[in-house]
């Protein structure tokens, strides 16, 4: 297949490059600087400069594919969560670029496309089992995710195949965010806020790229991607300290959740996610079935990489 690959250079799209390259596939990446685009090549891929934003750059550069998979975010670091405005280039690609990609593929006739979601949108659901139809409670900065999904709707509903993943937590090696959260561990925090019995459902990268890759065979509609099985917080910290060799991280304290606005409010939902609809459909399995057997491979990778 001839597939266009939006965010082709993130934590996810450099995993699924390789693998659609090594399955044959043709690909088109873009890459936003000259040394991504460059790696995109040395890779075998073919590198493009597209504005997302612009209507006929996008449909210029999907024309005379088959399928678009968008994994394009602008996810602030996580010390820049909190700044004003630190959202605003994400909430721009999920409402406008995602949009322009559903509208040319439409107008191309391609008839597929893979857009990444979160599962941050959904209300807090404490220890029950949280498949795609419960309640979705966005926060300001998570509304966006509804336009990126209502984009998907739409190609839908005009006869094509939209398939969205709903993520869990990511984590991974070479995640800024993973290693903000060791680092942090080590000094005897937790970089989660919430209570201590609320559920954290996650996804390494690796296994988030083989849903990506899956989801090239999936029916239309709403997945939820995430291993397993949930874990606890204290589960979760518990493991990571272990891994590490360390006393398990004290919780933040619980007016941390408040100053921290929508962005604590919504790390600190308990959220025990199903990801049975995916699993049927698509025929996909988590590479790691918790974190606890996730984080030992990615500290373990970690380390392999330090060491090297």
């Amino acid at each position: 297949m001839r597939i266009f690959v939006a965010g082709a250079t993130g934590v996810i799209g450099r995993r699924i490059i390789p693998k659609l390259l090594s399955d044959d596939h043709q690909i088109t990446a873009v890459g936003r600087t000259a040394t991504k685009r460059a790696h995109l090549e040395q890779w075998g891929a073919k590198a493009v400069e597209v504005d997302l934003f612009s209507t006929d750059q996008v449909r210029d550069a999907i024309a005379d594919h088959d399928v678009v998979v968008n994994l394009a975010t602008a996810i602030p670091s996580t010390y820049r969560l909190l700044l004003p405005g630190a959202w605003r280039e994400n909430d721009r690609i999920r409402r406008i670029a995602s949009r322009n990609l559903a509208n040319a593929a439409q107008q191309e006739g391609i008839n597929r496309i893979v857009q990444e979601s979160f599962v941050l949108i959904y209300q807090d659901q404490g220890d029950t089992w949280v498949d795609e139809e419960m309640p979705l409670s966005p926060a300001p900065h998570t509304q966006s995710i509804l336009a990126a999904e209502e984009a998907m709707r739409g190609f839908t509903e005009q006869g094509g195949t939209g398939v969205v993943l709903r993520f869990g937590l990511f984590y991974g090696p070479d995640s800024s965010q993973t290693l903000e959260m060791i680092n942090l561990a080590r000094r005897g925090w937790a970089a989660l806020p919430g209570p201590e019995e609320r559920y954290l459902s996650s996804i390494s990268h690796d296994g988030a790229a083989t849903a990506v890759i899956s989801a090239l065979g999936a029916p239309a509609g709403i997945y939820n991607v995430s291993d397993d099985t949930p874990l606890q917080w204290h589960e979760y910290f518990s493991a990571l300290a272990k891994e590490l060799g360390v006393s398990t991280p004290k919780p933040l304290p619980g007016w941390t959740r408040y100053l921290m606005g929508s962005v604590g409010e919504t790390l600190a939902r308990s959220l025990r996610i199903s990801n049975q609809k995916f699993r049927h459909a698509s025929g996909w399995a988590p590479i790691y079935s918790s974190a606890k057997e996730g984080l030992e491979a990615c500290l373990a990778q970690i380390k392999t990489a330090r060491d090297q």
